[in-house]
């Protein structure tokens, strides 16, 4: 079945009278889902750094750029699989790790939901090292879509080679190295409640289900969760050079992907000292004001990388901005802000639903415009608006 039938099974529901019980676009779903948050959450998840411009940046990139159609194609049948570390994956749209997903749910269990979204559709999930589940339990939930790891390198290498072990163990097929974040942004929205989720104990589920980090405290962290939380703040913030990368590259034969590279120098760089992938993001203008919206930086990254798999997210609200991105040339795309918003709104179900109608906007977008394969979205298809 193409993504596109999903507007099929709409139309036809609505001759039985069922309209969608979610809404169909991004600007509809945002309020909704805000306003489903706790004041604590919804700041997090909405916010960006600074003034939010780069956040705002970000999405509207994507509007300098329109795809050129072509006719008489035939286009009746899309093929929107992607080779990725070995795997043929049915679409190139994954969802992009978030510390607080589990937060983000009603029942507070929204890796899981997370998780079992990936089965249903097919999508890959890259679970965050800030959960509310420990990783087995949200890797038990994948069926047989891959996953993959995102880690926030802790200044404690046994316990970060703990959990790229257990990684292993539990079936990930990748670990995702996060570069941006060993210290966190100036985040006004956060500030203004005076609130940052992981010093309340929360999402720190991997922490204290570790052996290691288990090892490093006088007390079980059930028996004293606020000596868990300042030891986990004190080893978080991992300022990773690249002397750092032969010892990560040596802990796992899995494929390794560095994120927040959106630098040609440092993609080189990366690529010399044998990583699989590059993953370009700014994430999602969270983390720094002022930089450039990540879309831009893409090209330039693509080039670098002369063949390494190209992972990118950042500013991703429609099908329209997957194809741009891929036309652009990123090897799969990473969804963050919808899918938060379809969990806070509807569950696993509204989660579902963002996700099939980013990939059947996406599919009737190849349809439409004749190009019934990723390999046919060339930068040669774009054409600048602005």
């Amino acid at each position: 079945m193409a993504y596109g039938d999903y507007q099929n099974e709409i139309y036809l529901d609505g001759l039985r009278g069922v309209v969608p019980r979610f809404p169909m676009t991004y600007d509809e779903l945002e309020p909704l889902a805000q306003a489903a948050m706790p004041p604590s959450v919804r700041s997090y998840v909405a916010g960006g750094a600074g003034d939010e411009r780069t956040q705002r940046a970000n999405v509207a990139a994507f509007d300098q750029w329109g795809l050129v159609p072509r006719m008489l194609v035939g286009a009746t049948d899309r093929d929107l699989s992607v080779d990725l570390f070995g795997m043929r994956l049915p679409s190139p749209v994954f969802m992009a790790p978030v510390g607080v997903i589990g937060l983000c749910a009603q029942d507070g269990h929204g890796d899981l939901a997370t998780a079992r979204a990936a089965a249903r559709t097919g999508v890959p999930m890259i679970a965050s090292t800030l959960t509310v589940d420990p990783l087995e339990q949200v890797a038990a939930e994948f069926g047989g879509t891959p996953g993959f790891y995102q880690l926030y390198t802790p200044t404690d290498r046994e316990l970060a080679e703990s959990l790229i072990h257990r990684v292993e163990k539990a079936g990930f097929q990748g670990v995702v190295i996060t570069l941006d974040t060993w210290i966190t942004g100036w985040r006004p929205r956060d500030l203004g409640v005076s609130n940052f989720p992981q010093l309340r104990g929360n999402c720190l589920a991997n922490y204290t289900s570790d052996p290691v980090f288990r090892s490093r405290l006088a007390k079980n962290p059930e028996d004293d969760p606020a000596a868990a939380v300042m030891h986990w703040a004190q080893i978080f913030g991992n300022p990773l050079t690249w002397a750092d990368l032969p010892w990560l590259r040596s802990v796992t034969d899995l494929p390794l992907i560095l994120k927040g590279i959106c630098h040609p120098e440092d993609v080189r760089r990366a690529k010399d000292a044998g990583v699989d992938g590059v993953y370009c993001s700014n994430h999602g203008g969270r983390q720094a004001n002022g930089g450039l919206p990540a879309l831009d930086a893409l090209p330039a990254v693509v080039e670098a990388a002369d063949g390494l798999p190209i992972l990118f997210d950042s500013g991703i609200r429609t099908g329209a901005d997957v194809i741009k991105a891929i036309a652009l040339g990123a090897t799969a795309v990473g969804v963050g802000r919808p899918y938060v918003y379809g969990l806070a709104h509807g569950g696993e179900a509204g989660l579902v639903h963002v996700l099939r109608t980013l990939l059947a906007e996406a599919d009737l977008i190849m349809a439409v415009d004749g190009y019934p394969t990723l390999a046919d979205l060339t930068p040669e298809t774009l054409r600048r608006l602005v």
